[in-house]
């Protein structure tokens, strides 16, 4: 079982093998886990083993969190790459979340403003133009969407509420052109091999709608909770990342 839970509202910095020297911001409980999605290869573990007890950290907390850690690094000469909205679940749940980006770009310009603000998210609040509008408000709004079909999402990603995929991908359009797409490509059994043609032609035909900035294409780094999981191979991921290329976006690769 993975138990990897971060502390709140500030981790890091850690090497993101995507995004450079990341300062994590933690916008849920420090003790447990909290997301709208359920996915079985999450690092932080499955919703209901990871029931926080602590609070949501406040507005305040994390500014003032952020703005410590950040004069700390700057004695110490230390220079993010990137503040990365991510942690325990789904950044976008709190509910002060815009007014939070707000005051990340204001210490980021004060404190570090070489480095870009990024936000991991599992796509699932962007109904909210309010949170659609804080993450265009970001440097790098790096949203979910493993496969377009419904089995999957509901065996893998396991979404804890009403999900139309086709609804999230309108607004992920409507994000266009400063979004960017993550997706998740893995192998394992009872259906959950997203690599093969059947998944990747239509995922293909929804980034052709969305017109994304960029792609990024990874596969499994850490231990999972559900078991028998495996990586894509790297030149699986690779053959992806062409086909990508080939309707004309750009594709990074991590595996």
């Amino acid at each position: 079982m993975s138990t990897v839970i971060y502390p709140s509202p500030i981790f890091g910095p850690v090497h993101s093998r995507r995004l450079g020297i990341s300062l994590g911001i933690n916008l849920l409980p420090a003790d447990g886990k909290c997301c709208s999605f359920d996915c079985i290869y999450c690092e932080c573990g499955l919703n209901a083993e990871r029931r926080p007890r602590l609070p949501l950290p406040t507005r305040e907390e994390v500014s003032q969190a952020l703005e410590r850690q950040l004069l700390k690094m700057h004695d110490e000469n230390l220079h993010p790459d990137v503040l990365t909205f991510a942690g325990n679940g789904e950044p976008t749940l709190n509910p002060k979340f815009p007014e939070i980006v707000d005051d990340v770009i204001r210490l980021r310009d004060r404190l570090c403003p070489e480095a870009k603000i990024s936000v991991l998210s599992n796509s699932t609040q962007i109904h909210r133009p309010e949170v659609r509008q804080a993450l265009l408000r970001t440097d790098n709004p790096i949203m979910k969407l493993d496969t377009v079909q419904a089995d999957y999402i509901r065996l893998v990603d396991r979404p804890q509420g009403h999900y139309d995929v086709e609804r999230i991908i309108d607004h992920l359009a409507e994000m266009s052109p400063k979004v960017i797409i993550q997706t998740m490509f893995m192998k394992g059994p009872e259906a959950t091999d997203n690599t093969e043609a059947v998944y990747v032609s239509p995922w293909l035909e929804a980034l052709q709608r969305i017109r994304p900035r960029q792609v990024m294409v990874y596969t499994l780094d850490r231990e999972t909770p559900v078991q028998g999981l495996e990586k894509a191979s790297p030149q699986r991921l690779d053959e992806i990342a062409d086909r990508v290329r080939a309707i004309g976006l750009d594709c990074m690769v991590s595996y």
